[in-house]
């Protein structure tokens, strides 16, 4: 886990001091060693590294790494079967000086060139440059855990783990007025259609799942998508069978991102999430796990989770760390967590989350298990009951499943109306409506300037499922939008301090299993993620496994957005937002409404959030 930077010069010579510059700037990610840079001969190319050691603590494994005379490579993120696939490689006759995971990359990319990415189980974000063949290889893992940025001019390549690093080393900083507008008219923060864009003007981020090739001399820039899962049910598969399956894959993901050389601790919400990964580093022996966990506390708020929380630690022995907030510290902690996120964040959780874990780090954690993709995969939000009930419905089952009556039973209110019903027999017609409707609602927005709203409404970026049932709304939520952005906010916030965050549930070959299974694996006599609850009834307190409230990391943002401070500071925002233009001068008059996380009206965060786009 690290930072990486690194400039391609197509005329004259890079300049040293702008790559030095650009890494320094991200040193938080790698606070091990001091920020190294690379440039070949001809200084037509730049690679910098910020270290966070995790293996191979030795300075053999320091980077930017070379390997055979003819590679060098930086790389942020842990490969999770390097183990495996460095034994596979020793066969095949490549040795190795360092037992870190990123020597085994690199070897693995002079064996199989870009199909060496199919190998690869983990987190990651490297480059390799080819002085023989004069190319730069890029790539990014499947999920889009790891970031990696670049800005492509007519005199060179930039890339780099965030965006401060890209301005240090020269690239433009304007906000990209598009992304600003769907960000305060419908919260988008990505843009479904255009994964590379970003809230920069000329600064693009690589896909998930994709690499990118770029030829020196020719200077011929090629992105490729290398991975995607393919929804396809297995109607055959038993009960039993696909327990099993589950259960093996999930605690085969732990023991791997358990490798490690320094201490690993869990985050700890008192969901079923993270208690199922701590359940499971119960039952395997690791020198390196810690047995500490991490929660937030919000003593007296109505949807505090300590109780849970405390319960869960209590079960397995754990050393339980209790982060609590100080409505004072809000506007300062707002202000850190922004210049880290360097794009707007939606919700107050995420300055949560940063507080837990800079205490990770307080207490000498540098690895994190968190249960971060479980909900996108199981269908774990209640907003995921409508699609499984359209689907029902159409297939003419839904009376006869009992699933309404099993979800009202346990709690939930939602309905399934006309309009469902509807969606169910017409689902490009409806698709139709809902865009229509969303539209007319960003039209509405009458707090921005005109000219601002005029110039960028026709550029909503809002979509659906391309199929209208439970699966394509998980493989929506997690390939096209959502995951994507809660994965940024836990790889800032936790490089931030030089924490490494590990997602179990995203391993890929767990991840393309969900894929395969109907979705009565998913929601099932009024549960979500059922299959994972029958996984665990036998491992967790029954209160924990079978819980019927969903939560989430909820924060008591109302209460925070009535200090004072936090009033201020969400005023002058918006006065910052009004001088850029953004809003409209009268909203400064308007009173400040405080809201709950996920309150539909939620603009004066926001404008808060989007108004650092400016600093």
């Amino acid at each position: 886990m690290c930072g990486i930077t690194g400039i391609l010069q197509y005329r004259s010579p890079l300049s040293e001091q702008a790559l030095q510059q650009g890494t320094a700037a991200i040193q938080h990610r790698g606070p091990d060693e001091r920020p190294s840079i690379w440039t070949n001969s001809e200084r037509s190319v730049g690679l910098g590294h910020c270290r966070l050691s995790i293996l191979d603590l030795s300075s053999r494994a320091n980077q930017p790494l070379a390997y055979l005379n003819r590679y060098r490579i930086v790389h942020n993120g842990e490969l999770y079967n390097y183990l495996e696939l460095r034994r596979q490689l020793e066969q095949r006759g490549y040795q190795f000086l360092t037992t870190s995971d990123t020597e085994v990359i690199v070897a693995a990319f002079d064996a199989y060139q870009t199909d060496c990415l199919q190998q690869f189980e983990g987190m990651f974000a490297f480059a390799i440059w080819d002085e023989k063949e004069q190319i730069l290889f890029a790539a990014r893992d499947r999920f889009g855990e790891k970031p990696f940025f670049f800005h492509n001019s007519n005199e060179q390549l930039l890339f780099a783990s965030e965006l401060k690093a890209l301005w240090r080393m020269g690239a433009p900083k304007e906000v990209n007025p598009a992304m600003l507008y769907n960000f305060l008219t419908i919260d988008y923060t990505s843009n479904p259609s255009n994964p590379q864009e970003t809230f920069y003007k000329d600064i693009f981020k690589l896909p998930a799942a994709s690499y990118l090739l770029l030829t020196l001399p020719t200077r011929e820039l090629e992105i490729q998508q290398y991975w995607q899962v393919f929804p396809e049910s297995n109607q055959n598969i038993s009960e039993q069978q696909a327990i099993e399956q589950f259960q093996h894959l999930l605690t085969d993901s732990i023991q791997k991102r358990l490798r490690s050389d320094v201490s690993i601790g869990t985050s700890l919400s008192g969901g079923l999430d993270s208690s199922t990964i701590i359940a499971l580093c119960h039952q395997i022996t690791n020198q390196h796990y810690s047995h500490q966990a991490f929660t937030a506390s919000f003593p007296g708020y109505v949807n505090d989770e300590t109780t849970n929380a405390t319960l869960v630690a209590q079960r397995f022995g754990l050393q339980q760390h209790l982060v609590t907030i100080s409505p004072d510290s809000i506007p300062t902690l707002m202000e850190t967590v922004a210049r880290h996120q360097e794009e707007p964040i939606l919700f107050s959780n995420v300055l949560a989350q940063y507080r837990v874990y800079e205490t990770a780090l307080q207490q000498g954690i540098t690895v994190l298990l968190d249960g971060q993709g479980a909900d996108e995969i199981l269908a774990g939000y209640h907003k995921y009951y409508p699609w499984y009930w359209q689907e029902l419905y159409r297939q003419g089952k839904l009376k006869s499943s009992g699933e309404l009556q099993a979800a009202r039973g346990l709690g939930i209110t939602q309905t399934f109306g006309i309009k469902r019903q509807i969606a169910a027999r017409l689902p490009h017609f409806a698709a139709a409506l809902q865009e229509r409707a969303k539209a007319k609602k960003a039209n509405r927005f009458i707090d921005l300037e005109p000219s601002f709203a005029w110039s960028n409404k026709q550029q909503l970026y809002y979509a659906l499922p391309s199929t209208m049932d439970l699966q394509g709304a998980l493989y929506f939520n997690t390939f096209v939008y959502g995951l994507e952005e809660l994965l940024r906010y836990a790889d800032r916030n936790s490089m931030a301090h030089g924490i490494e965050v590990r997602l179990p549930f995203l391993s890929h070959p767990l991840v393309e299993f969900l894929f395969t299974l109907p979705s009565h694996f998913k929601i099932k006599e009024g549960w979500t993620k059922w299959i994972l609850r029958k996984a665990t009834t036998s491992l967790l307190p029954s209160e924990i496994a079978w819980r019927k409230d969903k939560v989430g990391f909820d924060t008591p943002q109302k209460q925070w957005m009535q200090q004072p401070s936090v009033i201020e500071a969400i005023h002058e925002g918006k006065k910052k937002l009004v001088e850029q233009g953004v809003l409209q001068p009268q909203v400064l008059h308007q009173k400040i409404k405080p809201h709950d996380v996920h309150a539909a009206d939620n603009k004066d965060w926001k404008y808060w959030s989007a108004s650092f786009l400016f600093d």
